[in-house]
């Protein structure tokens, strides 16, 4: 890893590039870095660069928790050891490079907080029963001129939804998006304008799930630096206003084995079993992957956003969207889209809580209920009992009580993990208890 590391270094040093991004996401999805020297990449490839514990005890608004007992004093240190294999010069920031960092302790040994490493067990534990998981997020982002305080008084394009004409207005950007992704080895499946006030989405391609979170974090730089060059900023956050469809961060999975998709055609068997796991586990599930007080609010009928619990073949309103491989496509299209997720979760806790939950839905031999092809918000209470359909957790704390009632989820975050994140949760539900619903928006616009 020295060699490699150095041949890196000296490579990008001629290249003009002066810096390295560390990077990581804490377990509110905000991501974190420190930067070292283009000629100190060698030496924090073997013995890391210094950082607190308490990291993994911050909360969305930076204030620390201390109601972790295992992290409750401000003492203690860990080394961030970048993953040089995914060294990436940033083709929007030219002077700098970017990498994700594992954190271990101060010895070396893993750290049982460090979200990449658990995400790296789960795909470990999964292909030694011989499984394989394909991932790949669709991101939402909301657009308006640098400086803005808010989108809602300064929207960076004006519609209509899915239109050529409402890209005009960010030409520049959306060039500059598909030249840095391509330079920066992330795939692209398609960009549009979407549905919500000033906002883009676009598709990242499918990979292994260490390599789509990596990825899910390269592209929100990728992102940030394309804004900025081009007089532009962005909010990835859950909600940009009260009034608008929220941004999701919709999380696309497949399950494989011995290089067969499990999901091509209806879901039965092992697939079924796989899909079932995530419908069994949604409500807690959810609590990891749209975890913030804005998540809740998010999480609303008749906004695509999934309110309800259960599965659907192709409907947007379903939180588990099936998505059928055709004749057109091929079976190794088929996936299941999981939509309450979005930027205020951490991609490796989020990828790992999906895997766990869904393979222990294949263990159990667990079988599916009809999809649903309507809108369960536009039911009545009392048929929505009747099929079984019951409102996603709401408030942070249905979500607590969701991941605590989930043996299966909580035990796939570990208990260091899983009381970190718990800790973040508190805090943060403890911040909102005296705000107001805008309020609560407004200071998590540009968080992510």
């Amino acid at each position: 890893m020295t060699k490699a590391a150095s041949a890196a270094a000296k490579d990008l040093a001629a290249a003009g590039v002066a810096g390295v991004h560390l990077a990581w996401a804490d377990n509110n999805g905000i991501p974190r870095s420190r930067i070292v020297p283009i000629t100190g990449l060698a030496d924090a490839a073997v013995r890391g660069v210094g950082a607190t514990t308490l990291f993994a005890v911050f909360d969305s608004h930076d204030a620390i928790t201390y109601a972790h007992p295992p992290l409750s004093t401000p003492s203690g240190d860990i080394r961030l050891v970048p993953v040089v294999e995914r060294l990436r010069r940033l083709a929007g920031q030219r002077a700098l490079a970017w990498a994700p960092v594992r954190q271990v302790t101060a010895d070396g040994s893993p750290w049982p907080y460090c979200q990449r490493s658990l995400l790296e067990r789960h795909v470990a534990a999964a292909a030694k029963e011989g499984y394989e998981l394909r991932a790949g997020y669709e991101l939402e982002f909301a657009v308006a001129p640098l400086g803005s305080t808010d989108v809602a008084s300064a929207p960076g394009h004006h519609g209509p939804a899915y239109s050529p004409h409402a890209l005009v207005e960010l030409d520049g950007f959306v060039a500059a998006l598909l030249r840095d992704f391509e330079a920066n080895g992330l795939g692209i499946g398609q960009l549009h304008a979407e549905y919500g006030l000033a906002q883009v989405e676009l598709s990242l391609t499918a990979t292994d799930p260490v390599s789509a979170a990596d990825d899910q974090l390269l592209a929100r730089q990728t992102i940030h630096a394309a804004a900025h060059a081009h007089g532009l900023r962005v909010s990835f956050a859950p909600m940009v206003s009260l009034a608008a469809a929220g941004n999701g961060w919709h999380l696309h999975t497949s399950l494989w084995r011995k290089g067969r998709n499990l999901l091509s055609g209806r879901p039965d068997g092992e697939g079924a079993g796989y899909v079932a796991g995530l419908l069994r586990d949604l409500p807690a599930l959810t609590a990891v992957t749209a975890p913030s007080v804005p998540s809740t609010m998010r999480l609303r009928p008749g906004y695509f956003s999934s309110a309800y619990c259960f599965w659907g073949v192709e409907n947007r309103e379903a939180p588990l969207r099936f998505v059928p491989g055709t004749d057109l496509l091929g079976p190794g299209h088929a996936n299941v889209e999981l939509k309450p997720s979005d930027a205020s979760a951490n991609p490796y806790l989020a990828l790992s809580a999906v895997l766990a939950a869904g393979l222990a839905g294949v263990r159990d031999g667990l079988s599916l209920p009809e999809p649903v092809a309507e809108d369960p918000g536009t039911w009545t209470e009392e048929r929505r009992s009747e099929a079984g359909i019951a409102r996603l957790p709401s408030t942070p704390a249905a979500q607590d009580a969701a991941l605590l009632a989930s043996q299966r989820v909580s035990d796939a975050l570990g208990e260091e993990v899983l009381g970190a994140f718990r800790a973040c949760r508190a805090s943060d539900a403890r911040w909102a208890v005296d705000r107001t619903d805008e309020e609560i928006v407004a200071a998590h616009l540009w968080r992510y």
